[in-house]
């Protein structure tokens, strides 16, 4: 077994420390995407007199988005936008902050 030189090791601790930020965009935008999927879609089967009267306050910031069915297909696409942008940011930001520099 060879040792490995001081610039191979920190090749290899940069490459094994390093996130994929298009991996972490893809988990949160899903994670968050099913999340108010699934939230609206129990709130529609549940039923009742003025169904989901707190989560449709989303339609202020997600145009277009009800308590619906079609509104949570509307919420996953939306939510799963702004995770998959979250995601690279934080991905970017730990491989910026925990991976040396070369």
């Amino acid at each position: 077994m060879t040792d490995l030189t001081t610039q191979e090791t920190r090749t290899i601790r940069r490459e094994t420390l390093r996130l994929s930020a298009q991996a972490w965009g893809i988990a949160f935008g899903l994670l968050c995407g099913l999340a108010l999927f699934a939230a609206t879609m129990f709130l529609v089967l549940k039923g009742g007199e003025n169904v989901g009267q707190h989560l449709s306050l989303l339609s202020v910031f997600l145009p277009g988005y009800r308590v619906s069915v079609a509104g949570a297909f509307l919420g996953f696409v939306y939510l799963f936008v702004i995770g998959y942008a979250l995601g690279r940011l934080i991905g970017l930001v730990y491989n910026a902050i925990a991976v040396p520099r070369r």
